[in-house]
């Protein structure tokens, strides 16, 4: 007989063909697994790091913006004491020199045969600046002298010597000082004259130079204004009517003492230590008004009580009315205790006997409160509120709402010292 083979291959294949499948769904499985696993591995880490990222930047915005207000305080700072230095400069330091040229008139309305001037040479000088200002302050030295340009012409020469006179007088025109000096021209012999004619003589022919000399009269080496009588200018007279001048200049030059001779002659290092000197102080102050307005002083407690009232003006209305009651309730009851003084002496004491020991009995049973039941603790709010004596009954109404409050309506609220915050 024929046997068939054939179905149990057939039997045999539906069996790998699943064997096949279920290792193919456990490798897609698998193989679908990884990145969930590895997603829900990495999920935590990018929280982290998103908090991490949102906290840095925070801090860092936190950090620029402290930054920045604290530069626009240093820079306002720095700029208030150069300010204050600068106006402190201008306002302490009087003016170093002055210099004004000096216009001589003189009459001319006599002889013309004779030779010469017909008066001495005069000039009137302003010591004013913009006719409001005075150069020279109140009890600062300095140094007055007047520079004369006078030609080598024979008349100068032959001059020889001649006064300087100087009259310093105030608003009024009275004359608080005056001083005269003499001086006259340098001598040169004619050789040197000789020589120097022919060495400078390219620059004389070209008017590049000029025969001439400049002479230095010292009026005054020490002078001081007054502060009651402030000179407000000055006469100079020169006392010859054979002089010759091409010009002339009063310069005034003061010399400092003390903190202006540091500051004239030390301007940079001054300027360095004043600068610094006032940066600090109102670095001080500043720190110290950022301490009283953020930290409530330079020490502050370390923990800060706190009475938050719950009610409003309503519920402290109602509280006073009933207090107000109380007392009025508790004034009458009083009177009606009270006793009346009639009869004789022994009456009085057995009134005041049995007072007495009504008083006790009724004061008892608000001392001992019963505690047992649902309402004690309004039990206990009465009888302390029973127990007030008069004093503190008119104590109530005049502290304005200062009783003591409700369960419920205080909190205590502590608050740590600034520095923990930090």
């Amino acid at each position: 007989m024929y046997e068939h083979k054939d179905p149990p291959q057939r039997q045999q294949a539906p069996g790998l063909e699943g064997g096949t499948r279920s290792q193919s769904r456990t490798t897609s499985r698998s193989v679908s697994s990884g990145p969930e696993t590895m997603g829900a591995a990495m999920g935590p880490l990018l929280h982290w790091l998103h908090d991490v990222a949102a906290v840095t930047l925070l801090k860092a915005r936190r950090t620029l913006f402290q930054a920045a207000i604290l530069f626009c305080v240093l820079g306002l700072l720095l700029w208030v004491s150069i300010f204050l230095y600068g106006s402190f400069y201008y306002s302490y330091m009087p003016t170093v020199s002055f210099s004004t040229p000096v216009h001589f008139f003189y009459t001319s309305d006599c002889d013309a045969s004779q030779a010469g001037l017909c008066s001495f040479p005069t000039a009137n000088i302003s010591f004013m600046k913009n006719e409001r200002d005075q150069v020279m302050a109140y009890g600062q030295p300095y140094r007055i002298s007047l520079e004369l340009e006078m030609p080598e012409s024979p008349v100068n020469e032959q001059l020889g010597m001649f006064m300087v006179k100087m009259l310093a007088y105030t608003k009024g025109g009275k004359t608080v000082s005056s001083v005269g000096r003499s001086t006259m021209l340098h001598y040169r012999s004619s050789l040197l004259q000789t020589l120097s004619t022919l060495l400078f003589s390219p620059f004389l022919l070209t008017g590049m130079a000029e025969q001439k000399q400049l002479i230095e009269v010292e009026l005054f080496s020490d002078y001081k204004t007054n502060a009651y009588q402030p000179t407000v200018g000055a006469v100079i007279e020169i006392q010859s009517k054979q002089v010759q001048i091409y010009s002339s200049q009063l310069r005034i030059h003061a010399y400092f003492t003390g903190i202006r001779y540091v500051l004239y002659n030390f301007p940079l290092t001054s300027a360095v230590i004043g600068v610094a000197t006032n940066f600090a102080f109102l670095s001080v102050i500043v720190l110290f008004s950022y301490l009283q307005f953020i930290w409530g002083g330079l020490w502050p407690p370390d923990q800060v009580r706190v009475r938050v009232m719950m009610g409003d003006n309503i519920r402290i209305q109602q509280r006073r009315e009933e207090a107000r009651k109380r007392m009025e309730r508790e004034n009458s009851q009083r009177e009606l205790d009270a006793p009346k003084v009639i009869g004789s002496v022994n009456e009085t004491s057995e009134f005041q006997g049995n007072d007495t020991a009504a008083e006790v009995p009724s004061k008892e049973p608000s001392v001992v409160p019963d505690a047992s039941g649902d309402d004690a603790p309004d039990t206990k709010e009465e009888g302390s509120h029973d127990s007030k004596g008069p004093d503190e009954k008119d104590d109530t109404d005049a502290m304005d709402g200062c009783l003591p409050p409700h369960p419920g309506e205080t909190m205590l609220r502590q608050r740590p010292g600034p520095w923990m915050s930090l």
